[in-house]
Parts: C-alpha cells; structure tokens; sequence
C-alpha cells in the first residue's frame, strides 16, 4: 500500500458516521494443499463487531459476548483491538475506536474465528473514516490482528473474508480464485479445542524435499482445476502430504471422519485451519449435506458431539450491517 489515500484520512469531517456493525464469516484455511496461502469463506457461522467512533484517540474494547471462554480485552492482545491500532497508526487519525464483539465462531476450532473478529472490526472502523478504504486496503492491519493469535501474519483466512470466495492470499497481495458454483463445501466442528499456537508447534522439525515438491504439484493442481472447472484436477491434488500427517493426531477421529466424506464423494478431505474441524469439497450441495451427516457421525462413534456446515466453495465476504442505526443491505 501506498501513502496516497492517507491524508484525505486526516482530514476530520463534521458529518463522518459513529456508529458501524459489520459481519464477517467463518472460514476454511489452507485449503489443505495451501498452508497459510489459501483458503475460503463459510456459510453459516461469523463474527459481528460494533464500533463507535469516540474522540480519545484510543481504542478500547467495551465488551465481548457469545464465548464462554475469555478473551482478552486489552487492544494489545486482542485481534480485532490490534487491528484498530494498527489501523489508527497507519492513518494518522487524530479519534479512538470504542468496540465490543459478539463471537459466533467458536474458539479453536479451525474456522478462522480469531481472523473473523479483526476483520469484522475493521470492516465496520472503516466506515467511520471520511474516506472509507477499499476492502482489500486492510489486509495489512488484518494481518497485524491476526499475528496477535497465531504468532505469524499470514492471511489464509483473511483474504477470503475482505474479498468472498476462494483467495490466494501471499504476504502483499490478494488474488481471487474462481471456482464453480455448484462446488460445495461440508465442514463438521467437533465439540473440542484445538489452539492454533499448539497446531502450529506440531509442526516443528525437519522435512524432505521430495514432500515440498509433492505439496506445490498438488496445489497447482488445485488452482489449475479450479480455474478450469475440472473436478478431475482437483481430486487428483487436493492431498495435503506436508501439514496433514503431522497434525492428524491432534484431530480425535479424523482418519474416520476423512474416510467418510471421501466414501461419499468428496474431491479431497483435510483439517480447517488449525483444525480439530474437517472439511471435504464436493462438486454438488446434496453430495456435500450426505457426506457432512457421515462425517458427523464418525465424530460421534469417537463420543464427540459435532456441528455441521455445508457452503459453497464461493463463500461469502465480510460486510456491514448497519452504520448510525440504518441498516445496510448487501
């Protein structure tokens, strides 16, 4: 990004809204084959923010709901508030942020709720700013929120939420991927925690080359099958042979789980995010909805109760909902 928009952004305007509730989806990342790259949105499930313009030139988080678990309420150590901040600094703006969230992703689960929460909150800070940024212009500070969970700014689940759909997402740049309509996703969220910061150590240790050489065939045959529409291409690559074996044993019953929406279809089957959610893409919604109740139910032949989303692939972006009480239609 460039300075060129900032300084209209100084500019304190009479009439600027102070008041803004934004949405922002659920999410799969990596996508398997595109670890911290790739990835898409989810119908079904997000975070809402509410932010209130106020003349301090702080940001403060007045509240957060709908999580049993706390979160941190101190900006520094929160993802939408480190977002704010880094918002704030980069624009140069002389008035605060005043936030509360209200989570409807649930904590460690592998559906990118930590990224929901900063982009949402920037969703609705920016259109309190005179000049409003275009969506994709907060990448960079949804990536200083997003560090703020997982130790590292990558925007698997970030680009998807700005942008909607399945996105390509590198260190600067957000690169739409087209994928078909009709290709649905089904994703199960068993009732347990999986942190990221523990699925991330998991990691740790040495690879071969001969599996980095694998991972990148693959996921070019992902991008190529989807700008294609060949469902052909995409099974063939949707094998994630680098972060998957590693943090499979983290996931209770994913073996089980993974068979069964390979048994009923499935282009390929790996671990949302960070996981313990699992996640198969299906080239229709009825293949997708059969195949989630499948899955659902290995999880539960291991005692875990679950959550079931089906989507489609070109899921949807994050959006306002309402600025100074009007509500804002998509």
């Amino acid at each position: 990004m460039n300075a060129q928009w900032l300084e209209p952004l100084r500019m304190t305007q009479p009439h600027a809204a102070q008041r803004a509730l934004a949405f922002a989806p659920a999410g799969v990342g990596n996508v398997g084959v595109g670890f911290d790259i790739l990835g898409h949105g989810l119908a079904g499930a997000g975070d809402r923010a509410e932010v209130r313009r106020i003349a301090e030139p702080v940001v403060r988080i007045a509240g957060i709901h709908g999580t049993v678990v706390d979160l941190p309420t101190d900006p520094t150590h929160n993802t939408a508030g480190a977002a704010l901040l880094a918002l704030r600094k980069a624009l140069g703006l002389s008035h605060g942020f005043e936030l509360v969230l209200h989570k409807g992703i649930a904590l460690g689960s592998g559906m990118a709720g930590s990224a929901a929460s900063c982009v949402a909150a920037l969703v609705a800070a920016n259109a309190l700013l005179p000049t409003p940024l275009a969506l994709e212009d907060l990448y960079s500070f949804a990536l200083d929120g997003e560090a703020v969970a997982s130790g590292g700014r990558h925007g698997d689940n970030i680009g998807p939420m700005l942008l909607g759909g399945l996105v390509l997402s590198t260190a600067t740049r957000l690169v739409p991927i087209p994928v078909p309509a009709h290709w649905h996703c089904a994703l199960v969220h068993p009732h347990c925690v999986l942190e990221t910061r523990q699925a991330r150590a998991a990691l740790a240790g040495h690879y071969q080359l001969g599996e980095f050489v694998a991972q990148s065939a693959n996921l070019a045959l992902v991008l190529a099958g989807c700008y294609r529409g060949e469902a052909a291409l995409v099974r063939e690559g949707l094998k994630d042979v680098l972060v998957e074996p590693r943090r499979a044993p983290l996931v209770p019953q994913f073996a089980q789980v993974k068979q069964a929406a390979l048994d009923h279809g499935a282009l390929g089957a790996s671990i949302s995010g960070a996981g313990p959610s699992v996640f198969g893409w299906f080239e229709h919604a009825a293949e997708a909805r059969a195949a989630a109740e499948a899955m659902r139910a290995a999880f539960a032949a291991g005692g875990l109760d679950s959550d079931v989303f089906v989507s489609p692939i070109a899921g949807p972006a994050a959006h306002l909902l309402e600025v100074d009480g009007r509500e804002v239609r998509a």
